[in-house]
């Protein structure tokens, strides 16, 4: 099958040269081509250019299909790499408990957060887990998102980790976007481990690492390393058992205070470091040079009224930025890619240049794809959309809340993005 996109308003993001990521005062550029053509030929970009050079391609193929694009700007899909969302059940008391003042430590503290959800999901089948799913994942795809990372850490114990991660499995098979897999065993300290946290630590490297990797249900590892969860320390030993069964490290980080994992994440060359609430002078020493990707969520931040963190101080510096949304129920129930560009506009002071770079082509290599997803590029799996029409990019947040997006391509066939 052929796909040809005629009279495209604005083709934004074309690389004719793909980079693995986009750094410093490079994410402000984004190239885009007005009046454009875009040819799809089976699942990847054939191949792009100004309508005046179309005639070069060949289109001679009764399988071709057109659209008409005028007025409407096409992207590459959005690559959200930090979701949670396999949970079962909603948190919705907690939002009205925060409403009346309670912090996300307070609420954790009474057995709520995680711990809420981590009780939901044990009395939850996995059948029920992945119907759950299915429909977030649609949702994040009407908005544009074409890539996804999915993590475990409703479980902390062996058999609803496994069970969690086998629903990610089953929505990779099942669903036409590109998911990642992560476990993440060390989200919370679980109830019958309170006051022996180093017991639990032992159980996720002796007992879950093993049964995730003999069954390869996990691409990644992460370690919730943050105050009153897991120690520099616990995080170093369960990294270093993790990559010994092929899992890299991904690591929440500086969340709610200063707490070592954007170093010890660097040290083991974590593919990213997520949430740099807090963020000072060592730690953006430590990401300076190497191939960690900061990984920023405001969504979390303007759901828990957390500050926002530094994304300008980290592309000032010289350092690349990804943007996610951290879908999940407790702090950031919404799989909005476009909402999440707009916060970093207005709280984060991001360009929208740069927002499109971070949630692209740096989201991709925060998943371990930018080789074949988050920019047009020839030979590129062909995961992008079509927007309603628009005078060009900025609008994209400039018209925060609204679905900026008409339709949804992946593996290069249009996706009905149902809402069933």
């Amino acid at each position: 099958m052929q796909l040809l996109l005629e009279n495209i308003g604005q083709l934004v993001q074309v690389e004719e040269y793909p980079a693995p990521w986009v750094s410093g005062k490079n994410m402000a550029q984004c190239r885009i081509i007005p009046d454009a053509f875009l040819l799809i030929r089976d699942e990847v970009i054939a191949d792009f250019g100004p309508m005046k050079e179309m005639g070069r391609i060949l289109l001679n193929d009764n399988t071709l299909v057109e659209m008409d694009c005028s007025g409407r700007l096409v992207l590459p899909a959005w690559c959200d790499s930090h979701t949670h969302i396999v949970y079962a059940g909603s948190r919705e008391m907690e939002f009205v408990g925060r409403i009346k003042g309670l912090t996300y430590r307070q609420i954790a503290d009474a057995g709520g957060g995680i711990l809420n959800s981590a009780a939901l999901l044990h009395e939850t089948s996995e059948e029920d887990l992945y119907r759950q799913a299915v429909p977030r994942v649609k949702e994040m795809i009407r908005h544009g998102t074409g890539a996804m990372e999915i993590k475990s850490g409703y479980g902390l114990n062996t058999e609803d980790e496994l069970k969690m991660l086998r629903v990610i499995r089953r929505l990779q098979q099942s669903l036409p976007v590109c998911i990642r897999a992560t476990f993440l065993g060390a989200h919370a300290v679980p109830e019958r481990f309170r006051g022996n946290s180093r017991a639990y630590v032992n159980e996720i490297i002796y007992e879950m690492i093993p049964m995730v990797a003999a069954e390869e249900l996990a691409d990644f590892i992460d370690v919730f390393c943050e105050e009153g969860y897991f120690s520099v320390e616990d995080t170093d030993r369960i990294l270093m058992a993790g990559m010994k069964h092929g899992l890299r490290p991904k690591i929440h980080a500086n969340e709610m205070a200063f707490s070592g994992g954007v170093q010890v994440g660097v040290k083991y060359n974590a593919l990213s470091v997520d949430h740099l609430e807090y963020l000072g002078e060592e730690e953006i020493a430590a990401l300076m040079g190497s191939e960690t990707m900061p990984a920023i969520l405001p969504g979390a931040s303007f759901f828990l009224g957390m500050p926002y963190a530094p994304a300008r101080r980290l592309i000032d510096a010289g350092l690349p930025v990804a943007l996610a949304t951290d879908f999940n129920p407790g702090s950031s129930p919404s799989g909005n890619m476009p909402l999440i560009g707009s916060f970093a506009c207005l709280k984060q002071k991001l360009l929208p240049a740069e927002v499109v770079n971070a949630m692209t082509i740096n989201g991709a290599y925060a998943m371990g794809i930018s080789d074949r997803l988050g920019s047009i590029a020839r030979g590129k799996i062909a995961n992008l959309f079509i927007t309603r029409k628009m005078p060009g990019v900025d609008y994209l947040f400039y018209s925060y809340g609204s679905n900026p997006v008409d339709v949804v391509i992946l593996n290069g066939e249009i996706n009905p993005v149902t809402e069933d």
